[in-house]
């Protein structure tokens, strides 16, 4: 997989995950809310963001007011988490203006108003004025799941993957850390189709046995820009 050649990028064809109606998914959570205070589904589960969060908290290199970004924050939790353990500069992203409503509702309930939770396209270069996060810097990039469903679009995957790939480059500085969690993607694909980054650590998981080969139902690794 490259990142400058769009035919060398392997095609899955669409899923749930791609196709799915995000903005019909955050209305009931938005109800839900609202009716019984559930800010509903932890993408990948509270378990996997607790072992990203957890990273984050002993990794030297990151200070507790530097500056962090959410991509596809969907309800917010990651942000509002790292804010409970600390983290003052956090930023979450999502296309999904009621996924973004549905966030600022939860943080403010959570006594985490301070974190900044903004509507933004990750796949093009025409940001919205609106949309200031995704102009700057950042010592830390999030992805949990994001990168996946960009990959599954039915509407010219291979596009929104380059798209993203230099959303992401756009984001970071030489220092930076990107962390990208998997459900789909292989360590070796990752590396690959991140062919402009360097493996800087990996956040292992729990390994399953399946037809005699062991392997884990995440891959999540942190990268840094090749300088």
């Amino acid at each position: 997989m490259a990142s400058n050649d769009s035919d060398n990028l392997p095609d899955f064809g669409s899923s749930e995950l791609g196709t799915k109606d995000w903005d019909s998914a955050y209305e009931k959570e938005v109800d839900n809310f609202e009716d019984i205070g559930d800010v509903g589904e932890v993408w990948f589960g509270e378990e996997t963001m607790d072992k990203i969060i957890s990273w984050i908290e002993k990794c030297p290199e990151v200070k507790a007011n530097d500056p962090i970004i959410d991509l596809g924050s969907g309800n917010g939790m990651m942000c509002i988490e790292l804010s409970k353990r600390g983290f003052s500069q956090l930023v979450g992203v999502d296309y999904s203006e009621l996924a973004v409503m549905l966030s600022r509702s939860v943080a403010k309930a959570e006594g985490c108003e301070e974190v900044v939770f903004e509507t933004g396209d990750l796949i093009t270069s025409e940001r919205p004025n609106q949309c200031t996060c995704l102009t700057r810097k950042y010592k830390v990039v999030l992805d949990k799941g994001t990168y996946d469903a960009i990959s599954l679009s039915p509407h010219d995957s291979q596009s929104a993957q380059l798209g993203y790939l230099a959303t992401v480059k756009d984001l970071m500085d030489s220092d930076s850390l990107f962390s990208i969690t998997s459900c789909n993607w292989t360590k070796d694909q990752l590396t690959d189709f991140f062919k402009d980054f360097k493996l800087h650590d990996e956040i292992k998981f729990k390994t399953i046995q399946f037809g005699g080969k062991t392997g884990s139902t995440y891959t999540s690794l942190v990268l840094k820009l090749s300088t």
